[in-house]
């Protein structure tokens, strides 16, 4: 039987400012990639979104990015590769920490924002997150982009000694190449309930994104990820968790794949 892991990137809220809707995402998703602190959340949001994944049985995952509160890490930061290491380990900490706290385990790590794409594109930064993820626990999972270049993060996990999943997005379009379309470009997200859950079912059961030519990609996904901050998240994420079921797919956290 076909098993598949939903994701979202939460915990995004900041002082006094709320962003996406964690609290009814989380009745629909299996793992929760939450903010560490840099890109977005703080000590408290930190908090409550352990406490909330714990409450919900929701795998929790550390979701570290770049130091940019302002962008929300989604722009470009000229690091050294020490410099990307020690900022993961840190983020890493941090929601380990909140873990103890609420007697749960951190089971995965997904980079978030421009971090994210980059070590899609950037072997250097693929590895030096690697690094730094198994250097705090070989156990944590990596949650990477499926893309055309999984050989080349397939080698990286192989060499440190970590498990790599990957992952694909209903909620956003692709190009003829295989990466995410900018979303400084019309069209990056896709908002119809109807057509991210079918996109859903397509990426899960057979392994395909349709890109925004109409080309045919093939990847290798375990995991699918819906943005907490796009709006409509909610239906959204319950019209996929539905669509999969409906089909007979397993939806389970990464650990338990």
């Amino acid at each position: 039987m076909k098993r598949i892991d939903l994701n979202c990137d939460m915990g995004e809220s900041f002082g006094a400012y709320t962003i996406g809707m964690d609290d009814e995402v989380i009745k629909y998703i299996t793992s929760a990639n939450v903010a560490c602190g840099f890109h977005a959340g703080d000590p408290l949001v930190l908090d409550k979104t352990v406490k909330l994944a714990v409450e919900h049985n929701v795998a929790v995952g550390a979701h570290p990015g770049y130091p940019d509160l302002q962008g929300f890490g989604r722009r470009n930061m000229d690091c050294t590769l020490e410099e990307i290491r020690k900022y993961v380990v840190y983020q890493i900490g941090a929601i380990q920490a909140f873990c103890a706290i609420h007697g749960t385990k951190l089971r995965h790590v997904k980079p978030h924002g421009s971090l994210y794409n980059t070590a899609a594109e950037n072997e250097g930064v693929a590895r030096a997150i690697a690094e730094a993820i198994v250097s705090v626990d070989s156990e944590l999972i990596y949650v990477a982009l499926a893309s055309a270049k999984e050989k080349v993060m397939s080698k990286i996990a192989r060499d440190v000694g970590l498990k790599v999943v990957y992952e694909a997005f209903p909620d956003r379009a692709y190009t003829p190449e295989g990466t995410l379309l900018s979303r400084r470009l019309p069209g990056a997200v896709v908002r119809d309930a109807r057509d991210v859950a079918e996109r859903a079912l397509m990426m899960a059961k057979e392994g395909k994104v349709i890109a925004v030519d109409g080309t045919p990609i093939d990847l290798d996904i375990q995991t699918l990820c819906v943005h907490g901050d796009t709006p409509g998240a909610v239906e959204l994420v319950r019209a996929i968790r539905e669509e999969l079921e409906a089909d007979g797919m397993v939806v389970k956290p990464t650990g338990e794949l």
